[in-house]
């Protein structure tokens, strides 16, 4: 998968929980999910569930801790996804 489709996918994922459509617009890997999309830590953990779904992946706790931006959530699927 090109960055380009994880980056795609990853928007469409968590396009539901955000709260700032102008971030959301402008997603790349250095956007932040909370500080830049507003996306509270309820939610995150649903952006998280959501991810494992659509990768068929499990997202260890230590994972999760790390997945703040979409750098590290890319970074982290294709880490799970090399796994398989």
């Amino acid at each position: 998968m090109t960055k380009e489709e994880l980056i795609a996918k990853l928007k469409t994922i968590v396009q539901p929980y955000i709260q700032n459509e102008e971030a959301f617009n402008n997603l790349s890997e250095n956007t932040d999910f909370i500080n830049d999309l507003k996306i509270n830590s309820a939610n995150l953990v649903d952006v998280i569930l959501d991810v494992e779904d659509e990768f068929d992946i499990r997202i260890e706790n230590d994972d999760m801790e790390r997945m703040v931006s979409v750098k590290a959530a890319m970074d982290i699927v294709n880490e799970k996804l090399a796994e398989k």
